[in-house]
């Protein structure tokens, strides 16, 4: 019997987005980016550093980009509210 596994290298996932300050476009990988997943719509984001400018990037995440960001691994901080 045979294990393939330890032959089979792990392809990063790399993710396309975009600057709004400096409107440059580029990849970023997993570990670039960040995942903020709140109680609301409006407390659910993902946040980068633009490698362009170096500006903080925060944009709102629906499900699909939640569910995309968490399978390519990026890392995820659930808020809870204090209410």
């Amino acid at each position: 019997m045979t294990d393939f596994s330890a032959s089979v290298a792990m392809v990063p996932v790399l993710f396309q987005a975009a600057c709004p300050e400096c409107r440059a476009r580029f990849e970023l990988s997993a570990g670039a980016l960040r995942l903020a997943i709140g109680a609301s719509r409006r407390t659910t984001f993902y946040s980068f550093t633009c490698p362009e400018c170096e500006t903080a990037v925060r944009k709102p995440a629906g499900e699909r980009i939640v569910e995309l960001l968490t399978r390519g691994g990026v890392r995820t901080l659930r808020l809870h509210s204090t209410t």
